[in-house]
């Protein structure tokens, strides 16, 4: 599986991005079996999970993005998309799109997200 992350950027506190991970050779049906999410990596810490999408349609964020982020996804486009408002600077960091298909993980490139104060 084969994912693109595109978006990220450089902003000041309190303003918005908009990351997109496109999966260009899944198939609709795949699309809507796949478990997508959205992680970050900051400086000197592990990955964690900052929203997902699972094929059953649920939806999860970690508790600091609640009323800030919102994941979409889109089957016509094969994109899964993050809106990030409201930004702060703990929000600085690597940002990864993850897939699971099977039991099987897959990771898309990174795309650095940096807030400045």
């Amino acid at each position: 599986v084969q994912l693109q992350a595109s978006g990220g950027g450089l902003v000041q506190a309190g303003g918005s991005l908009r990351l997109s991970c496109k999966a260009p050779r899944m198939i609709t049906s795949t699309f809507w079996a796949t478990d997508f999410g959205w992680y970050r990596q900051a400086p000197g810490k592990q990955r964690d999970m900052v929203a997902s999408f699972n094929r059953d349609g649920k939806i999860s964020y970690e508790d600091s993005v609640k009323g800030r982020f919102i994941i979409s996804r889109d089957s016509s486009k094969k994109t899964v998309s993050l809106q990030m408002d409201s930004l702060k600077t703990e929000d600085t960091g690597v940002y990864y799109c993850h897939a699971r298909q099977s039991g099987v993980d897959y990771w898309g490139e990174g795309t650095q997200v940096t807030v400045s104060s």
